[in-house]
C-alpha cells in the first residue's frame, strides 16, 4: 500500500528539463507602486516607532539623560533642565513626526520612481527578466 509520501517521492524523481522563460518588464502600474511603497513605508514608520521607544528606554535605564541633565544644569545655573525636553511624550511626538514624514516621502518615492521607470522603458526597452520552471 503506497501512502501520499511515496507518490510524491516518485513525482520528484520524474523531474521534467525545466523550461526557462525570458521576460521583459515594460510596465510598471502606478497605483500598484503606490500600495506597495505605502504598505512599506507603514512597515518602516512601526520600525521607527518601536526603534525610537527602544532606544530611549536604554539611555533612560543607563541614566544617560540624568548625567546629562546634570551636565546642563551646571552650565546654565539651574535655568535649562533637559529632562523636560527629552522626556517619553516628546520622544514619542518627534518619532511619530518622523514616521509621518517617511510615510510621505517613500509612498511619493515609490510612486515617483515607477513613473521613471515607465518613461525609462520607452527609451530602453525595458528590463530583461529571467524565470525557469522547477
Amino acid at each position: 500500500m503506497s501512502t501520499v509520501a511515496d507518490k510524491l517521492a516518485q513525482k520528484q524523481a520524474h523531474k521534467t528539463s525545466a523550461k526557462q522563460v525570458r521576460l521583459r518588464l515594460v510596465y510598471i502600474d502606478f497605483w500598484s507602486a503606490v500600495k506597495l511603497s505605502f504598505l512599506a513605508a507603514v512597515a518602516l514608520a512601526v520600525v521607527t516607532i518601536v526603534s525610537f521607544f527602544l532606544i530611549y528606554m536604554v539611555v533612560q535605564t543607563t541614566g544617560l539623560i540624568g548625567q546629562a541633565d546634570e551636565f546642563f544644569t551646571m552650565f546654565s545655573d539651574g535655568e535649562l533642565s533637559l529632562s523636560s525636553f527629552l522626556g517619553l511624550p516628546q520622544v514619542m511626538a518627534f518619532a511619530a513626526v518622523v514616521a509621518i514624514l517617511n510615510l510621505v516621502v517613500v509612498t511619493v518615492l515609490g510612486a515617483v520612481v515607477a513613473g521613471i521607470y515607465n518613461l525609462a522603458v520607452k527609451i530602453t526597452g525595458g528590463l530583461l527578466v529571467g524565470f525557469t520552471s522547477s
